[in-house]
């Protein structure tokens, strides 16, 4: 098999390449301007090797993945057209009957030579708003993990008769330290141990997003005008976005994140399906969340509630859900539409001309 170095490609002739990436060794399939191939090849997926690869500015596609964000940046510095494409939704490469890393090389590079929107082309965002969400991302799986732990130590209590109080996550190890049934406690107690020491460490997190937000993302502040709306969603809603002038119109931020209804039309019928679930899971989750607050107890009265609130008196088994999902949805596109804006949020009786229809 020719490596990409190999004296004998014509690199001339080479106008497209497919790149199909891999942890260790990534393959590749590039085409001339008549779509035959022109050479084959298997390179190490390091920076340095990225860079010679190819001589010439070509259109060059690649899926997305773990290594896609530093590859798209190496590959863009040295002034290839470059198309991120995204696996589930090209049917010829996640749903082939005939799947190798050649073959969807090959796929990649005959799909952006004859029309890149094929592979449903996504961008990264830049290096430092990653490095800056990897904080986010970090909180996250101790969050997570404090979580499951938590689960552990009620199963654990359950299967000796004994139910734990209910209480917060942060609170948890002293609240029912003394209720843990005694044959338990030396199993339990370097549990409870971990807990405490993962809460110390999430309000380290917290710290250092709230730093964050305040010295490098100002706009964080318009955001959290909204009533639900704390420092930590919307840090991650810009920096998930990334660049705010993406979307033409703020009401495609809802989609983008998977906050509408698939569609299946069949002559006059049409299923009632749910949402789409794409985009970013995480940012979608505490757009739920917020959602849920807003909808609470809690939340005061504003558009949104009013909103929602009407959603879930119309009845039916689903109502209090899809009310949560459409306020999640226009939450979205509010807080887009606040941020481009910079204007101040006005939570009853602002006109609707003053948004646009995007807000409507």
């Amino acid at each position: 098999m020719r490596k990409s170095n190999d004296s004998n490609v014509n690199w001339k002739v080479v106008r497209f390449v497919g790149i199909d990436l891999g942890n260790a060794r990534s393959k590749f399939c590039a085409l001339g301007r008549d779509g035959k191939v022109v050479a084959r090849g298997t390179f190490p997926t390091e920076p340095q090797a990225f860079e010679n690869l190819i001589p010439l500015p070509c259109r060059v596609a690649i899926e997305v993945g773990t290594h896609s964000p530093w590859i798209s940046r190496v590959l863009e510095a040295a002034g290839h057209e470059l198309y991120i494409a995204n696996p589930r939704k090209v049917r010829l490469i996640f749903a082939s009957g005939r799947k190798s890393d050649r073959l969807d090389a090959e796929n990649l590079a005959r799909l952006v030579r004859v029309d890149p929107s094929l592979l449903h082309p996504i961008r990264h965002r830049s290096e430092g708003a990653q490095a800056d969400l990897a904080v986010i991302k970090a909180r996250q799986a101790l969050v997570e993990l404090r979580t499951k732990l938590i689960n552990t130590v009620r199963g654990l209590c359950k299967s000796q008769g004994s139910k734990l109080p209910a209480c917060s996550s942060p609170s948890f190890p002293n609240k029912v330290r003394e209720h843990v049934p005694e044959v338990l406690r030396p199993a339990i107690q370097p549990l409870l141990d971990q807990l405490t020491e993962l809460t110390r460490r999430i309000r380290e997190y917290d710290d250092a997003v709230d730093k964050l937000a305040n010295e490098k993302y100002p706009e964080t502040s318009r955001l959290t005008q909204v009533n639900g709306v704390g420092m930590l969603t919307a840090l991650a809603f810009v920096l998930t976005l990334d660049d705010k002038q993406r979307f033409r119109r703020s009401r495609q931020v809802g989609a983008w994140l998977g906050l509408t209804r698939k569609i299946d039309e069949s002559g006059e019928s049409e299923k009632r399906l749910g949402i789409t679930k794409q985009g970013n899971e995480y940012m979608r989750q505490l757009l739920v969340n917020c959602a849920h607050y807003i909808l609470g107890p809690f939340g005061t009265d504003c558009e949104l509630r009013r909103f929602g609130l009407r959603i879930a008196e119309s009845g039916g088994p689903h109502a209090k859900k899809r009310a949560v999902t459409a306020v999640a949805r226009k939450l979205a596109v509010l807080l887009h539409k606040l941020w481009v804006s910079g204007e101040e949020y006005i939570p009853l009786g602002y006109a609707a001309e003053r948004w646009g229809k995007d807000a409507a």
